[in-house]
């Protein structure tokens, strides 16, 4: 039983119903970013590989899947993506898939997990400032329309995120980490607190306060994307074309078995936290 949340669910058991060989599967949104609320759901996120037939034959592959369902009380939302697709995101200054990769809640793993997270240093450029910046954003309009706390604490959380990974080329999620590290508002571990009691609420603290303390991190992630040492231009594209390329035909030439399965389950991360070893 893989219980990583330790909740008594066994999400493990979720990958092993999976119609294709799934390469890796955490757990993101709320648990992974430390402020999970008592009625959260899990949000479940991976790669699974089709096979090749899958992919030249005349019928559209299905490159995504997404089910939701309830489990001993809790609602689960599980997304994987190919295994090519997932990794064209990553060549997209997708910050969101890093952080899958990288979440250190792993639900299943095996080697093609650990081959891919060595190869995410070679994906991160500047241009991911662009990812957290749009990502506030959005979260900003849900908070002014709402004056929910939930809107709030993304904003928070996308632009530390984006600070730190502009200074220091490490992908970390988790606010509470952030927010230790960072400069941040006084304010922030009272609404955490609160959101752990509630998942939809509203902010209690003055908006113009937060709104001048948002705007300052807005300035803090230019200035930092203008210092970043990171690059312009991903350098990994060739090894995970051929990281892509290899692993589907291992699949297909060992039959389904050529894929780590149940063996993988509940091994842990070489780099915990989400760390890129640069």
């Amino acid at each position: 039983m893989t219980d990583v949340l330790g909740t008594g669910t066994d999400l493990a058991s979720v990958v092993g119903e999976q119609p294709d060989p799934v390469l890796f599967a955490t757990v993101s949104g709320a648990h992974l970013y430390g402020f999970p609320s008592r009625d959260s759901d899990v949000d479940l996120r991976g790669v699974h590989l089709l096979a090749t037939a899958d992919l030249v034959g005349l019928s559209e592959p299905e490159e995504t899947r997404s089910r939701m369902w309830w489990e001993s009380g809790v609602e689960m939302d599980l997304v994987t993506h190919d295994l090519r697709k997932f990794v064209r995101l990553m060549l997209r200054r997708n910050g969101y898939v890093l952080e899958q990769l990288l979440s250190p809640l792993v639900v299943h793993t095996g080697d093609e997990h650990r081959e891919l997270i060595s190869l995410a240093p070679g994906v991160l450029t500047r241009h991911h400032a662009h990812h957290y910046r749009g990502f506030a954003t959005t979260q900003w309009r849900l908070f002014e329309k709402s004056g929910e706390l939930k809107p709030l604490l993304y904003t928070f959380r996308v632009l530390l995120t984006g600070i730190h990974l502009m200074r220091s080329g490490e992908v970390q999620a988790d606010l509470p980490t952030l927010a230790g590290q960072i400069a941040s508002p006084a304010y922030l571990p009272d609404l955490i607190a609160a959101k752990a009691e509630r998942e939809h609420g509203a902010a209690d603290v003055p908006r113009a306060r937060v709104e001048e303390d948002v705007e300052r991190l807005h300035t803090l992630l230019d200035e930092a994307q203008d210092a970043s040492a990171l690059p312009d231009a991903p350098s990994a594209y060739d090894a995970l074309h051929a990281f892509v390329v290899r692993v589907r035909l291992d699949g297909v030439r060992g039959g389904r078995d050529g894929v780590r399965g149940p063996e993988g389950v509940g091994e842990g991360l070489p780099a915990p936290g989400g760390v890129l070893e640069r």
